[in-house]
């Protein structure tokens, strides 16, 4: 399979355009679950079998996968037999005038995916996409259904034209339109209340490169935090706070959301209990206008924190690779890091961002080594080969052999000379000398950022450092707001209070 990427443009679209594209957006949606609950039908009625439960029974092996593809055979279990299925439904109904062939087997093949990977295991199982859910629509080739034609994107009568960027100050766009396409998706996104398409073409070869995003050769040691993030390489160290924009609005949000919920139950009294839960049952809500409103306003922040989150990811991940392309970092357990720290996971999103470097990395011909922590034990060892254990309130690395730096540092440039889940002592002795340098450099560095806000307590820095009122043992500082925000007089319960940050 050839290399891929994909380039996004926005689209310039009539009222008429956004009604028919809804239109076939919802009829996709429609499609998409019937082929969905045909598959799961199929699915449960093959594991119900006796040709499946033999075939459960017999030794992994050739004739164990043998026995289950008679068994996928017999109840047509594939995703072939599912084009079939679709293309049947799409033209026994109203579907078939709005959706072509190939984008029905694509919808199919989508359905059909998210079942297979529910019978093997690989999650849950799938859900039906209620109206307004699905947001992406996409063809098989560029030789039918969704095309591009004289840069425009032309499907069943429609012409939509694209908004190019006529800057293209770093050549993307020119780099993107000259490489052979592959075929197209179409999305909706909600922006500021207001529906935006773009497309998305999906190409054969490599993303374009920045200038100033340069790769480096060598190899990186990298440790990441629940709130901050270190990188230690050849010639530079790394040690910032990690998605330090994306700050998450969470009273104001709770607020908006129990004005919500005020109005809901006010709106919809025969819905609720005398105790105030909700009836069982099936039941039609109402929702007012200013419900709605906060909804959207809701939504809107989430959209924006999104957007931040993505844009620093990318950030991040240009200057770890600038470090060394050749990545080593621990082998987390993201879901203990939402047990322990749910609110910062889910600003930060570090199973996103790891998933994310090592797409980079590979395009740029490097390789993410996620090194075992039972064997490595990196951030309780040190150079001399003593291991020992730390509290979490301990940020600083300091043994009876000399070599003292900041944690996550330290932890860094351990894990950088890693190999096959081992830590080569005597590798990381010799290095050293030459290391502490780029760590004391990274501190100072630190400490001249430190001066302008507020830093988290996991950095190690002193009380009058960090700028913060919290004790020097905490594990965490929590960052005082920048803008101060008027207090309003109290109300009346029933009425909402409006959040200038929404």
């Amino acid at each position: 399979m050839s290399d891929t990427f994909i380039h996004e443009i926005p689209l310039r679209t009539t009222p008429h355009d956004a009604a028919v594209l809804d239109t076939r957006l919802d009829a996709a949606r429609q499609l998409y679950n019937a082929c969905l609950r045909e598959s799961l039908r199929r699915l449960d009625l093959m594991r119900e079998s006796k040709q499946f439960q033999t075939a459960r029974k017999i030794p992994k092996g050739k004739l164990r996968n043998a026995a289950y593809k008679v068994a996928h055979n017999q109840h047509q279990f594939q995703e072939y037999s599912l084009h079939a299925f679709a293309a049947i439904t799409k033209n026994a109904c109203w579907i078939g005038v709005h959706l072509d062939i190939n984008t029905v087997q694509k919808i199919a093949s989508r359905a059909f995916a998210a079942t297979e990977q529910h019978a093997y295991g690989g999650r849950g199982r799938p859900r039906f996409k209620r109206f307004g859910w699905l947001t992406s629509v996409e063809g098989k080739s560029n030789n039918m259904g969704i095309r591009w034609r004289d840069n425009h994107v032309v499907w069943s009568g429609l012409k939509l034209q694209p908004l190019f960027d006529l800057k293209d100050k770093h050549g993307l766009e020119a780099h993107a339109l000259s490489s052979r396409l592959k075929y197209l998706r179409l999305v909706k996104r909600t922006d500021s209340s207001e529906a935006r398409w773009s497309v998305q073409l999906v190409l054969d070869g490599t993303p374009h490169q920045k200038s100033k995003n340069t790769i480096s050769d060598y190899t990186c040691g990298l440790d990441i935090g629940p709130s901050t993030i270190a990188a230690v390489g050849e010639d530079d160290a790394l040690l910032a706070q990690f998605c330090s924009e994306v700050v998450q609005p969470w009273k104001e949000i709770m607020r908006e959301q129990r004005a919500q919920d005020r109005s809901r139950r006010a709106t919809n009294p025969d819905n609720y209990n005398t105790n105030g839960t909700v009836k069982k049952g099936s039941r039609k809500w109402h929702r007012s206008n200013r419900y709605k409103k906060r909804q959207d306003r809701i939504a809107e922040c989430q959209r924006k924190l999104a957007a931040t989150r993505k844009k620093q990811h990318g950030e991040l991940c240009n200057k770890i690779l600038s470090l060394g392309k050749i990545i080593k970092t621990e082998k987390l357990s993201y879901k203990s890091f939402q047990k322990n720290f749910g609110r910062s996971v889910a600003v930060r999103a570090p199973g996103m961002f790891v998933d994310l470097l090592t797409r980079k990395a590979a395009n740029a011909g490097g390789t993410v080594e996620e090194q075992n922590t039972r064997t490595t034990k990196l951030s309780q060892t040190c150079i001399c080969g003593r291991v020992e254990k730390k509290p979490l309130k301990q940020r600083h690395h300091a043994c009876a052999c000399g070599a003292e730096a900041q944690r996550d540092l330290f932890s860094g440039f351990l894990a950088k000379h890693c190999e096959n889940h081992i830590l080569d002592i005597r590798q990381a002795k010799n290095a050293w000398p030459a290391a502490e340098p780029l760590l004391r450099r990274a501190m100072s560095r630190l400490q001249e950022t430190a001066s302008r806000g507020p830093m988290p307590a996991s950095f190690g820095l002193s009380r009058r450092q960090s700028r913060s009122p919290v004790k020097n043992g905490s594990i965490l500082i929590k960052v005082a707001d920048v803008v101060a925000v008027r207090r309003e007089p109290r109300r009346d319960v029933g009425l909402a209070v409006r959040t200038p940050w929404l």
